[in-house]
């Protein structure tokens, strides 16, 4: 296939051999992810024609008009936002019919677009990828020393201190993942993401779906959910927590704001995992709140680097959303899933792997680092193991602690600690 439209200075993504592997098996493939995670650059990577609708009001025009026109061209043919031409949709689907042949298009979307029964008739005919903002190893901050598919395959861990120091993650973690801010300080990547959200709240949240909301009202919820990531928090308290003037965000009216934000890929909540126990104990089914990358909670509280290494307690919920976000690229890569796990009895677990077939599992908790720290994630990894129960599951095929920093090692029972700056895919 011709690069002719590989953007120049692109870096290579995680998800390039999902998108290679979805236009090999199917006629169309849909890059789904938050705005200025990279979508456009890498359906250019893949392409030998596009039609821009973001940039081009005449392409917009065009779809209404004359759809059909705007599909010819070289193939993979790219229609980049195709959300803001929604008419395009049909058109491409029946080109995908006459065609027959795969590989034809890759659509770009920033937004899911409100008319489900719409977006859902490209069954058997379209491939969806979802694409997040980059990985520590993606953005060259990792060594991938450490391999995931490694570890899940029951591999030993073992890796050098990578020699980045806790402020230094703070200062990646407030950047995030986004391509156009890797050689940005943290301090002009916030002043954007602010803005990020700023515009969101006004017209990106009411454009969705076409249902006006409360700028302000959104506006607080982004702040709250800012003080609440890598939380169970419920819409009730959500909604009381974001109040403005003595009132409350009733929790319906949350619940749909959160609806429109993840159709925006602005959150990217995990849900609860659901084992065979040992004991009785009940399982917590609430969802943990996340944004789509750690950056834009440390925007929505409109934080820096200073603060956050004055409260090292909250910092290390930040850390977790890190560390979710690169665990979601990777275990997507080796197509594993990702949960939480909380029940009756107080017993967590920050992040649990399984496998697409749900017959293998894996589980991490997430500590900044020290002895005192990694221990007590070593405890409660352990009290999980014994838990489960593995006469109708399989053994884990390993046990995790995640750090900022330190060396890679493992422990005779198989439980190994990984930093962050080592792991890779």
């Amino acid at each position: 296939m011709s690069d002719q439209l590989t953007p120049v200075g692109y870096r290579p993504r995680i998800v390039d051999a999902e998108v290679e592997g979805a236009l090999r098996a199917s006629p169309a493939m849909v890059i789904e992810g938050p705005r200025a995670c990279g979508k456009t650059w890498t359906g250019r990577r893949h392409s030998r024609s596009e039609v821009p609708f973001d940039a081009v009001f005449d392409n917009r025009l065009a779809a209404q008009v004359s759809p059909r026109e705007l599909l010819e061209g070289p193939v993979p043919r790219l229609l980049d936002e195709w959300q803001l031409a929604p008419d395009v949709w049909d058109a491409m689907r029946r080109a995908c019919d006459d065609r027959g042949e795969k590989g034809q298009f890759i659509l770009t979307g920033s937004a899911n677009p409100p008319d489900d029964a719409t977006r859902h008739t490209g069954t058997g005919r379209i491939i969806r990828v979802q694409m997040r903002p980059m990985s520590l190893f993606e953005s060259g901050e990792s060594s991938g020393n450490v391999s995931l598919g490694g570890l899940l395959a029951s591999e030993p861990c073992s890796a050098p201190a990578p020699g980045l120091s806790l402020p230094d993650i703070i200062g990646l973690t407030c950047r995030g993942g986004w391509p156009a801010m890797l050689d940005d300080s943290p301090e002009v990547a916030q002043r954007q993401l602010r803005s990020y959200l700023d515009e969101t709240s006004r017209t990106d949240i009411s454009r969705v779906d076409g249902v006006a909301r409360d700028p302000q009202g959104v506006r607080r919820l982004l702040t709250s959910l800012g003080r609440n990531t890598s939380t169970d928090v419920t819409f009730k308290t959500l909604g009381e927590d974001a109040g403005g003037n003595g009132q409350t965000l009733h929790p319906q009216t949350v619940k749909s704001y959160l609806g429109a934000l993840s159709r925006l890929f602005i959150t990217d909540d995990l849900p609860g995992w659901r084992p065979h126990l040992r004991s009785r104990a009940e399982l917590r089914r609430t969802p943990k709140r996340y944004f789509t990358d750690p950056s834009l909670a440390v925007a929505a509280l409109r934080a820096n680097q200073e603060q956050l290494m004055e409260e090292l307690s909250f910092f290390g919920l930040l850390f977790e959303s890190l560390v979710l976000r690169d665990l979601r690229v990777y275990a997507q890569a080796n197509d594993w899933e990702l949960s939480h796990y909380h029940d009756s009895s107080g017993l967590e677990a920050d992040l649990i792997l399984t496998s697409m077939d749900n017959r293998r599992w894996a589980a991490a908790e997430v500590k900044l680092g020290g002895e005192k720290l990694v221990e007590e994630g070593i405890r409660s990894l352990r009290r999980l193991r014994d838990r489960i129960d593995t006469d109708k599951m399989s053994d884990p095929a390993k046990l995790m602690v995640i750090t900022a920093g330190g060396y890679g090692f493992e422990y005779p029972d198989n439980i190994a600690v990984v930093p962050i700056t080592a792991l890779g895919p």
